[in-house]
């Protein structure tokens, strides 16, 4: 018996003629944990849910196929990571935009195909179908690197406040899309990294290797909202220090350039998807560049429970002065 040529079905089978093997591996602790985090756990899989949806977190006339799914792999594992886990497995819900080219559909299939494969995550289904734009859909679960997760709620007081990578890239990037796009080969870094974000994506598990459990989020919207988050997850105020946020120098020579601040950016600019986590453990054990974590810069402090919680920041000028959470929003 023999199916019907059909274009759908060529299309799934080439998307997964390469896909990475499933490994009879459950999870070795059979934890749970619903909402509140990025992302939920049940009987031990950590899991998450990410879209990307064209003209909204990607437009094919700024990126190419390939970055616009590399991004939105790129979101999921970092929530993953933040969690302190490894992905594993994926299940792909793919809209594509009837008005797509064949050349375009196959460079998109063969982007996820190769980018879920190249990490070791296994597509196990999924649908597909084509619409009026193009979306795409990860339900993508992992395992943890530990015996116990990364949450948002685990601060305590005295904690120290940490970031890894520079901030404001992608933000800066954006901004420069839309406001100066003539510009944008001055600053060819910042642009690459809002349209293809690298990570260190194994940052989460790396920091369960060396012992720093404690709270962590990844900053998918902006460090001001994600600040705020891990306060009221944690009952805990935090305070930050201007001077110590490690604004990407990139970001620093654009906003000299143009005469605005990069505060803007360093605080509020969203898609970085690197993690803010904290911990009680010694600066030292950050000290060295890891390449599984990348480089680490402590920011600030966790100062005391309260039930009004705030975030603080000491500005250059030597005053406190409160970190409103500026999240974008879909709604």
């Amino acid at each position: 018996m023999h199916f019907p040529d059909l274009g759908e079905f060529r299309f799934v089978e080439k998307l997964l003629q390469n896909a990475a093997p499933l490994k009879a591996s459950a999870p070795a602790t059979r934890t749970w944990l619903g909402v509140g985090d990025d992302a939920a756990i049940f009987d031990g899989w950590v899991v998450t849910k990410d879209l990307s949806v064209e003209n909204s977190h990607f437009r094919l006339d700024w990126s190419t196929p390939e970055q616009a799914v590399e991004k939105h792999i790129v979101s999921n594992v970092s929530d993953i990571s933040s969690m302190g886990a490894v992905p594993r497995i994926a299940l792909l819900g793919l809209c594509l935009n009837k008005n797509w080219s064949e050349e375009t559909r196959n460079r998109v299939r063969s982007a996820l195909s190769e980018g879920f494969a190249k990490r070791g995550i296994t597509l196990i289904g999924g649908d597909t179908v084509t619409g009026s734009e193009g979306v795409f859909s990860t339900t993508l679960l992992g395992t943890l690197a530990g015996e116990k997760p990364l949450v948002r709620s685990a601060i305590q007081p005295g904690d120290n406040l940490y970031v890894n990578g520079t901030l404001g890239k992608s933000g800066a990037g954006l901004w420069l899309l839309l406001n100066h796009p003539e510009d944008k080969d001055m600053f060819p870094s910042l642009v690459e990294y809002h349209l293809n974000p690298r990570i260190a994506e194994g940052a989460g598990a790396e920091i369960v290797r060396l012992g720093a459990y404690g709270a962590c989020m990844d900053i998918s919207d902006g460090l001001s909202s994600e600040l705020n988050h891990l306060a009221l997850a944690s009952g805990v105020s935090l305070e930050i220090d201007e001077k110590s946020l490690p604004v990407d120098p990139e970001v620093a020579r654009m906003c000299a350039y143009y005469g605005i601040s990069p505060m803007e950016f360093a605080l509020n600019g969203g898609e970085e998807y690197q993690l803010l986590f904290a911990n009680s453990q010694p600066d030292s054990i950050f000290n060295d560049v890891n390449r599984n974590v990348g480089k680490v810069y402590r920011i600030g402090s966790a100062v005391g429970k309260s039930d009004q919680v705030q975030v603080l920041m000491l500005c250059g000028d030597g005053e406190k002065r409160p970190v409103k959470p500026r999240a974008w929003s879909h709604l």
